[in-house]
């Protein structure tokens, strides 16, 4: 693949994220709105991929992101520490004692089950890390003097605020600068592109930013909404999808934006909450297109955070094996196991993952 990282002897991480890192509140088999207890993660759709190239693939991580300067701030900030994400870069926010001008975002999420789908209700307005700015942060230092080999970053964080995008692209740009490669995952949401807007601003921002990119992750909601390319024939139904219909809408990307060297995307099919058909495809310009392991009916306890674990499987395998075939197989294998356990983030393990990438079985291990 044309993709040409910098020395890791010469970097002090392998991956950095910037974006939102949210505490969770989960209420288990519960709904929210019933609820008497709640577990706490930690999570937000670019930190989960760093997160899991740290935990489950061995990779030295930062992050990127603004937190309150309160107990709840230091709980987020305890969690990220304790997945072995450094937290050097996080920007601590003087509380207001209220959380009427800045607070640590939250994020209620249910589970869903059989007909009942997951449902999000997240309280992120004026959060700490919707305000961070380039200012606020030791570009210099950070790509420059320490040296970083992976930035990833994406259209949740970009959409924010009305200055998250601006910062998203000078952090990119001190990225690019210094030969650190960039990934971004598209991660369409209307809701919060709805009060900056719209899908207008989303797709003027996201055609911005993906001048600075090198690796384009999404699925073809993504791509439409946010770069203005549709798949041609889509039947909704991606477990008989024509996949020539992604590798038409592939070309056109790349031919608009030559400086993208791969492309990755989910195939995801909801049959009910608990049964998914799960899948992955991903090209390179010396690949070509290739496909994983075909998951039809993969039994799912919790779906959040599965495309950003096959995002971390992804950016590990091009990593390590420069081999697009086993990156994209690293990817779905590590997004399905996250998805078998509650949380944001990947419980799995690198050899669970090389073993389910390689056709490996559920059969108990004693």
């Amino acid at each position: 693949m044309s993709i040409t990282l910098r020395a890791a002897d010469q970097c002090r991480y392998d991956i950095v994220s910037l974006g939102e890192v949210m505490l969770r509140l989960d209420p288990g088999e519960r709904r929210i709105r019933t609820a008497t207890s709640f577990d706490v993660w930690e999570g937000g759709g670019e930190y989960n991929v760093g997160r899991g190239l740290s935990r489950v693939f061995g990779k030295r991580a930062a992050v990127i992101t603004g937190l309150v300067d309160d107990p709840v701030g230091h709980l987020v900030g305890g969690r990220i520490t304790a997945g072995g994400v450094d937290d050097q870069f996080i920007t601590w926010v003087p509380s207001d004692g209220v959380g009427r001008t800045v607070h640590t975002g939250l994020n209620f999420t249910e589970r869903g089950f059989g007909v009942r789908g997951a449902v999000g209700v997240s309280d992120r307005g004026h959060t700490a890390a919707s305000q961070l700015r380039a200012k606020d942060i030791d570009l210099d230092r950070l790509f420059g003097e320490l040296g970083v080999r992976w930035l990833h970053t994406g259209g949740i964080y970009t959409a924010l605020s009305e200055t998250s995008a601006q910062t998203a692209k000078a952090v990119m740009e001190a990225a690019h600068a210094n030969g650190t490669i960039i990934s971004y995952d598209l991660n369409y949401r209307p809701s919060l592109w709805k009060s900056i807007g719209g899908q207008e601003e989303a797709r003027r921002v996201n055609r911005e930013l993906a001048s600075l990119v090198n690796v384009m992750i999404g699925n073809e909601e993504d791509f439409t909404a946010c770069l203005g390319f549709e798949v041609e024939g889509n039947d909704e139904n991606l477990s008989n999808l024509d996949v020539d219909s992604y590798a038409n809408m592939i070309d056109k990307v790349v031919e608009e934006f030559s400086n993208i060297s791969v492309v990755a995307t989910t195939l995801r099919q909801v049959r009910t909450a608990s049964r998914n058909d799960w899948s992955a495809i991903a090209w390179s310009k010396d690949t070509g297109l290739v496909r994983s392991i075909e998951r039809p009916d993969l039994e799912i306890l919790d779906r959040v955070g599965g495309g950003d674990s096959f995002a971390a499987g992804l950016v590990a395998g091009i990593m390590e094996t420069g081999d697009l075939q086993k990156a994209v197989e690293w990817g779905a294998a590590h997004g399905a196991l996250a998805m078998t356990t509650p949380g944001d983030t990947s419980m799995a393990t690198r050899s669970e993952v090389e073993n389910l990438a390689a056709g490996g079985s559920a059969r108990a291990k004693r």
